[in-house]
């Protein structure tokens, strides 16, 4: 069937002309009917199309799509593709994290496309203006449904697939890989029979021969890791001497450049005709990537893929590979999900990988079986052939994946607690009732009925009850005499933040003490349950320890090494055998600690928010506390902080004080240096006005006096503690614009002295806070 048969006013949104069998076959069910739709077929088979056969379906009944991609590096992806539907007139929008979300366009798209994270946030925040977007969508396009399965991301893309349907019951039509139990998913979806579709390996455009190859340890995991390079190698080399292509998939961006670099000497050694070097155009065009070891390798023939490359890099190594310029490839199991490029031959060398996070994890049987998918080139092979080297310990294990396939299992009991408070918190349960009729439509529930004995499904309710009681006895949630259930304020900001509910009370528990130190919010974040799977490796020990030389911590081993990377972010001093893990953890520990700083400003006061906000702004920027201040003003990153700092200058007022003949001389052009000033004149600038009030008192007399705060800079979210004596006499946060009156009363006590402090903090923001003193004396 012609593409422009089916779809006349969409055919330039495809491709290709022609649909293949699995496409003709699929394609009444999606553009004729208005049931859900779960369709599984083999990588490589064409899947794409009913996505956007989907998508076009949408667009002719004048609805909104939404298309949830597996991956973020894929939205980008996405975004590219599909300016064939930008030609034709209709909106293509992205929403990630990356991004700022432009809320006017995202409510005019007609085409979607976030990751499952992404959506569980809008979803999360669809009664705001701001997500409001969310609820007008019509169809929903799961790519890769299986995700379900990832002990990381699946209970994310479970509860936010049931929260949509809640929300504004939209069209979902959810596509797979191969999945033994795809009526399962259509079950919990709906999708009725004449709308489920399991495609075999017959679908499959080339036949594919999938086995394990072991290899034989040596003396430490470094030479592990090359008998499986070499073994590789092996593997690879017929059919690269056979006109053939190899992809290789290892466990990091950085193993990925090694290989590759070894690869070319080896390859060289074994004297396989491999490389373009005679050809002068592709020589030119090698030169302009911006990664220089890559530039090196494409020319004998040997690439590496991964996410750290920069876009242009990645796109000329696809499209080198797609024309064989390049015939073997290096990549991370990210290109497994993502752009279609098929090898003859795809070997997994590492079943293992290194999280950060979790330490050394297995790979997912998922991403295994996506990777053996590329294998096979439509148009140029015959077979394809895939290889999983692995320990002799795991072959039996790995033989069972590919002879069996891997049932799609619910990963939602395994953080239940966290979903669960997330749904009361935002009110879509409100009493028992609504709890076991959400867990009803969920896919935990639907896998539970169909494998009873693995799920204890005659359990289940119980279980779930119990969560719910779990919640309730640890101050995350309420529940009436009536059994109506509602969010406290620790439950609120547990689901606003994503957190997990271990760090949520050890948040709450720093907020209770009498003194917080800049040490102990670092403490906190870095023993929070998110890291309890960090290791540090034995290379790393010495490191770690150089590094708190002289801080005092009663933290251990992965948690230790977490704070040594955080106190290392803030000197901008992060010893080289860290550096591998640092990113993922700094990352993980700004979003932990953005969180701790409002759990301070609601549960213990503005001052402790304020040091949370300035600890954070150190980590984040790599700077001296003196400095902190300064990453507030817009203009002034982290090395103009330093040196700023250095000359001096501290504060926005400092900043503004100085003018711009001051700062050119600190190395800022004109035209910075006057964005700079007008940055920090935009940042609040409390002044006390002390008023009239006294310089004694008779003893036992009183009277009452009003100090004033004034502001000369822009608005701003301020605390104002007002002590005698060390002793609170009143403390409130509001907003300051232009002037706040605070009445305080002078007592003529039994103290000779009394020492006012009026103290203006910053709970939002990382500027020092503004103390002023007046001594009164009892006469």
């Amino acid at each position: 069937m012609k593409v422009a048969e089916a779809v006349p006013e969409f055919a330039d949104a495809f491709g290709f002309e022609e649909f293949n069998r699995m496409q003709r076959e699929a394609l009444p069910a999606i553009l004729d009917t208005d049931h859900n739709v779960v369709a599984s077929a083999p990588t490589a088979s064409g899947k794409t199309a009913l996505a956007e056969l989907a998508i076009c379906r949408t667009l002719r009944d004048e609805g909104t799509a939404l298309f949830i991609a597996p991956l973020r590096a894929l939205t980008t992806e996405k975004e590219t593709e599909w300016e064939r539907f930008e030609d034709l007139g209709y909106s293509v929008y992205v929403v990630t994290g990356e991004r700022d979300l432009n809320p006017r366009r995202a409510a005019r798209a007609d085409i979607l496309v976030m990751t499952p994270e992404k959506t569980d946030s809008a979803t999360r925040k669809h009664d705001s203006a701001r997500y409001s977007f969310i609820e007008d969508v019509d169809c929903v396009v799961i790519d890769e449904v299986h995700l379900l399965d990832s002990e990381t991301r699946g209970g994310v893309l479970e509860v936010t697939v049931s929260r949509m349907r809640r929300i504004c019951d939209p069209r979902i039509v959810a596509l797979s890989a191969t999945m033994p139990n795809i009526d399962d998913v259509a079950a919990w979806l709906d999708a009725p029979d004449e709308t489920t579709f399991e495609f075999g390996d017959d679908y499959r455009p080339v036949d594919l021969h999938a086995g394990v190859k072991t290899y034989t340890h040596g003396e430490n995991s470094f030479a592990d890791k090359y008998r499986r390079l070499y073994r590789a190698f092996d593997l690879a080399e017929p059919h690269i001497r056979d006109g053939g292509q190899s992809l290789v998939f290892v466990s990091s961006r950085q193993d990925a450049v090694r290989a590759a670099a070894k690869a070319r000497d080896e390859l060289a050694k074994r004297d396989v005709p491999i490389g373009a070097r005679g050809d002068y155009d592709f020589h030119n065009e090698a030169k302009e990537l911006s990664n220089d070891s890559l530039a090196k390798g494409v020319l004998d023939g040997v690439g590496f893929h991964h996410a750290g490359l920069s876009r242009d890099d990645r796109e000329a190594v696809e499209e080198w590979f797609k024309e064989g310029k390049i015939q073997l490839l290096f990549s991370t199991s990210t290109l497994a999900w993502g752009v279609n490029l098929p090898a003859r031959c795809v070997v997994i060398r590492d079943t293992k990988h290194h999280d950060p996070l979790e330490g050394e994890v297995d790979i997912s049987p998922l991403d295994i079986l996506q990777m053996l998918g590329r294998a096979g080139r439509p148009g140029y092979d015959d077979v394809g052939y895939g290889w999983v080297v692995c320990d002799r310990s795991d072959q039996n294990k790995y033989r069972r994946l590919l002879r069996e396939g891997k049932e799609i299992e619910s990963r939602l009991a395994e953080d239940l607690d966290s979903h669960l408070n997330a749904e009361i918190a935002m009110g879509t349960i409100r009493d028992l009732d609504d709890v076991l009729s959400w867990l009803e439509t969920t896919f935990y529930y639907r896998r539970a009925q169909s494998n009873p004995a693995a799920y204890d499904f005659e359990d289940l309710r119980e279980r779930v009850r119990d969560v719910l009681d779990r919640l309730v006895s640890r101050g995350f949630v309420e529940m009436d005499d009536d059994l109506s259930i509602d969010a406290t304020p620790l439950g609120r900001l547990t689901s606003k933040y994503y957190l997990r509910l271990g760090t949520a009370s050890r948040f709450a528990d720093l907020a209770e003490r009498d003194r917080i130190t800049a040490d102990d919010i670092l403490e906190t974040v870095a023993g929070a349950a998110d890291f309890r799977q960090v290791s540090a490796r034995q290379s790393e020990v010495d490191a770690v320890d150089s590094v708190l030389t002289g801080v005092s911590t009663t933290l251990e081993d992965g948690p230790k090494k977490v704070l040594a990377i955080l106190h290392a972010s803030m000197a901008n001093s992060t010893p080289s055998e860290l550096r591998s893990d640092a990113w993922v953890i700094k990352q993980n520990a700004l979003r932990l600690l953005s969180a701790l700083r409002e759990f301070l400003d609601t549960f213990a006061d503005a001052r402790a928010a304020n040091l949370a906000k300035r600890v954070e702004a150190r980590v984040d920027n790599g700077v001296s506390s003196d400095a902190a201040a300064l990453t507030a003003v817009d203009g002034i990153g982290p090395g103009r902080a330093r040196k700023l700092a250095t000359g001096g200058l501290s504060t926005p007022a400092d900043v503004v004080d100085a003018g711009v003949k001051e700062l050119t001389r600190a190395g800022l052009s004109q035209g910075v240096a006057e964005r700079v000033i007008k940055s920090a004149k935009d940042l609040p600038a409390p002044d006390i006005d002390w008023g009239d009030f006294p310089e004694s008192v008779a003893r036992g007399e009183s009277d009452m006096h009003d100090i004033r705060v004034r502001n000369d800079g822009g608005g701003g979210s301020v605390g104002i503690r007002v002590t005698v004596n060390d002793v609170e006499m009143s403390a409130k946060t509001c907003y300051l614009s232009d002037e706040v009156t605070v009445p305080v009363g002078v007592f003529g006590a039994t103290d000779d002295e009394l020492e006012f402090v009026v103290e203006v903090t910053f709970p939002d923001l990382p500027l020092l806070p503004i103390r002023e003193t007046r001594t009164v004396r009892v006469e």
